[in-house]
């Protein structure tokens, strides 16, 4: 029996198995409404016997869309189409999650197939705005709006007026996003954070927005449910976030209420050869900061093969695999894993309407 297939339950929320689906942007929304297209590519992954199916990043606010095309959970009327998802998700066994975010200075870029730049006013852009007033550079060198202490508090109250949206849609995970040079991960590092007042400078000062923002929704978000966080614990970068000052904030966030972290890394420049990519390159920091946060984890990043992906597990890094690339590839792979692993429940993780044609063969 393969550990990876073990139920897992966070407060009163139970996993069928501790396979996951990451969050991945679609580009596919209109006005922030998810579509056909997110009700099949979500629901195929539930189908295929995820046990957690995350939602892309969906953002808090108009103005915090990476792209013009990204989902959003910032009107009521969003609601029921969110609704319809996360309903067939929970039928099929997967837990429903969904992921909040604002892009900060990275929003206003165009689709990535159509070159992931900054897009013009005239081409459906609009005004960014961060932390400080820099630039992210590369293909994304417009220079932010820096956000005055009212920005912040508007910009907090949509995160909590986002999560009652999603409960009001009936998910029953939720995930801050505090990673990837997004607007959390801007003021978190002193990278893109060069603010003088309370929201700048210091350890303390630069974590400030996550905390009030993590507190703000624990108020509004069930204690029965599940809160967690992707965080990018290292910036790659000696003047940038490192993985012990991720430990200090996982603490502290914990102390707040948080559930599980989502490990993740980098992305707040546009210069990523310092990473060390690898298989798995992420779940050994991931048990670190298990071990010595006492959060549970969750973690990817180039995981692709069952027995990975069970190691994993099995040794005490993450408590979850994320898995983003290699479910686009699969959306079965959960079946396909369990097989691999010689796991018997494998015959039960498929539907009835594929489970008994896939074991006739």
């Amino acid at each position: 029996m393969a550990a990876l297939f073990d139920a897992y339950q966070l407060k009163d929320v139970v996993l069928r198995n501790r396979v996951a689906v990451s969050p991945m942007c679609q580009y596919s929304s209109e006005n922030g409404f998810p579509n056909d297209w997110h009700f099949v590519h979500l629901g195929s992954r539930a189908v295929g016997g995820a046990g957690l199916v995350i939602v892309e990043a969906t953002a808090v606010s108009p103005e915090g869309r990476i792209s013009p095309a990204d989902s959003g959970i910032y009107l009521d009327d969003h609601v029921p189409a969110f609704a319809r998802i996360a309903a067939f998700l929970k039928a099929y066994g997967a837990v429903p999650g969904i992921q909040l975010a604002h892009a900060g200075r990275k929003a206003s870029a165009a689709k990535p197939w159509e070159g992931d730049s900054h897009i013009d006013a005239d081409q459906g852009g609009w005004e960014t705005i961060a932390p400080s007033a820099i630039a992210f550079g590369g293909n994304l060198p417009k220079v932010p709006r820096a956000m005055t202490l009212d920005d912040i508090r508007r910009v907090r109250e949509a995160f909590v007026l986002a999560a009652k949206r999603s409960l009001d849609a009936g998910f029953e995970w939720l995930e801050l996003h505090y990673a990837h040079g997004y607007l959390a991960h801007e003021f978190y590092s002193p990278l893109s954070n060069c603010r003088t007042d309370d929201y700048g400078g210091s350890f303390d000062n630069r974590v400030r927005f996550l905390m009030e923002t993590f507190a703000a929704v624990r108020e509004v978000w069930p204690e029965r449910l599940p809160l967690t966080v992707r965080l990018s614990v290292t910036d790659w970068d000696e003047k940038g976030v490192t993985v012990e000052d991720s430990i200090e904030l996982v603490r502290r966030l914990r102390s707040a209420g948080l559930d599980l972290l989502d490990v993740s890394q980098g992305f707040n420049t546009p210069d990523i050869s310092k990473v060390p990519w690898g298989p798995g390159f992420m779940i050994p920091i991931a048990g670190r900061i298990r071990r010595e946060t006492g959060v549970p984890t969750a973690a990817g990043w180039m995981v692709t093969a069952p027995d990975q992906a069970e190691e994993a597990i099995r040794d005490g890094h993450v408590d979850v695999v994320l898995l983003a690339r290699e479910l686009l590839r699969d959306p079965y792979w959960p079946y396909h894993a369990a097989h691999a692993l010689k796991d018997e429940r494998a015959a039960h993780i498929l539907p009835d309407q594929y489970a008994r044609a896939v074991r006739q063969r």
